[in-house]
């Protein structure tokens, strides 16, 4: 490709008109495609080399998108066989409603961490959430604080696509961006049920659910419902523990096979993959118009202009990575979108520097977690309606949820910049 620069003026503005397409419920695919033309052709590129800057972005999101839909059936097992609920309901009964709020934010971190994507680990934690909320009193901002803290403490170290696409920028197992944001998704969880307390008390109380006397006793035992998930991660930590390297092209289906084996449901594999596919098809599409911005982005000043800025605010070159997460976090209302721009755009930048890939990928990862709840992406309306919450107190927590967030980051900051030595050693 030849030497092509794109100036971040023109990339900001086509970042600012992806934006406003998002919020104006264009779809993100074509709202990310048509801001990356933008910023191409106000950057002075000729259409033929827009599209070769998109174009070559879109080709360095195929390994992810793959990984992404072999994800799929590992979450697709794990929710239409029951086993998602099965945990999350385990999780209630050891805990007690005395511990309400600590069991909505755990059994949400626990279901995203093992590989239910986190919209889906909403949805499936929020019927049994809204039950016991109404026996304890306890009010919708409170539950849904610890519904979405929760998610995003497990979103951290889940093998998720957002955890795919940041090993794959920087070239790094996925184990370990998983490990390294096991201590921040804990902190999180702590942070998330602190402040659902708080909330606890304030207003609207939850009402009576309509489904609170489902049936659930034709779900899955614990133990076969364990088996997916700690089949995919045992396959996983192979490659630091012995050497042995299984891709999680690989080690994701194969966990949902042997889930499915275990729950005596191997006959309906293929129904599980499917319905799996399907909820990560639109991720996968997401990831096209996630590329061709990337695309354009690596080839913009704006990146040389963010490390300038640091340097000139005195802040080490690793703090690129967390800004950067946090400022595409935010664009895109994503976290799977926000690392893959991030990564795309920063890693040869980040590593360049010297700065250690997997501390880049930590710290990168983290900070897409601060605003990634932002209103253009589907995150803030599904938690919304999840619990029938108005629109003015689903605003209300905003400013909570980024404290989670920036908890998790600093934590990871601390770890992986300040103390990365002693933490990569």
């Amino acid at each position: 490709m030849p030497d092509i620069e794109i100036h971040s003026l023109a990339t900001l503005a086509g970042l600012i008109l992806a934006i406003i397409l998002i919020i104006r419920h264009v779809s993100p695919t074509y709202a990310m495609m048509i801001g990356a033309l933008a910023a191409s052709l106000l950057g002075g590129l000729t259409l033929d080399e827009s599209m070769l800057v998109m174009m070559s972005g879109a080709e360095d999101m195929v390994s992810v998108i793959i990984r992404v839909l072999a994800a799929g059936v590992l979450a697709g097992v794990l929710i239409e066989s029951g086993a998602a609920k099965t945990l999350a309901e385990t999780i209630f009964k050891k805990m007690g409603e005395g511990k309400a709020l600590l069991a909505i934010a755990a059994a949400t971190m626990i279901l995203t961490g093992v590989g239910v994507f986190i919209v889906v680990a909403v949805l499936t934690v929020a019927p049994i959430a809204l039950s016991i909320a109404h026996r304890a009193n306890i009010s919708k901002m409170g539950v849904l604080l610890a519904i979405s803290g929760g998610g995003k403490a497990g979103n951290i170290f889940s093998p998720n696509p957002n955890t795919i696409a940041v090993a794959d920028s920087f070239d790094v197992s996925l184990t370990a961006v998983m490990a390294a944001g096991l201590i921040p998704g804990l902190v999180g969880l702590g942070v998330t049920f602190m402040i659902a307390q708080r909330l606890a008390g304030r207003g609207d109380k939850v009402e009576r659910p309509e489904d609170e006397d489902e049936d659930f006793l034709q779900l899955p035992s614990l133990p076969a419902s364990l088996a997916a998930p700690v089949t995919a991660v045992g396959l996983l930590m192979l490659q630091p523990l012995f050497g042995v390297n299984v891709d999680p092209l690989f080690a994701l289906p194969a966990g949902g096979a042997v889930g499915a084996l275990a729950m005596g449901r191997f006959s309906e594999f293929k129904g599980f993959a499917a319905s799996g596919l399907s909820k990560m098809v639109g991720v996968a599409v997401l990831f096209i118009g996630v590329g061709s911005l990337a695309g354009v982005l690596t080839h913009s000043t704006l990146v040389d202009e963010l490390s300038y800025m640091l340097n000139v605010l005195g802040l080490p070159d690793y703090m690129i990575a967390p800004v950067s997460g946090m400022f595409m976090g935010a664009a895109t209302g994503s976290t799977s979108a926000g690392t893959a721009i991030a990564g795309g755009a920063f890693a040869d930048t980040l590593l360049a520097m010297g700065v250690h890939a997997v501390a880049a990928a930590a710290m990168l990862h983290a900070g897409t977690i601060v605003l990634d709840h932002t209103p253009q992406g589907s995150f803030f309306h599904v938690t919304r309606e999840s619990v029938n919450m108005s629109m003015k107190d689903r605003f209300k927590l905003v400013p909570y949820e980024i404290l989670i967030g920036l908890v998790m980051a600093v934590v990871s900051v601390l770890m992986f910049g300040v103390f990365g030595e002693i933490f990569l050693s």
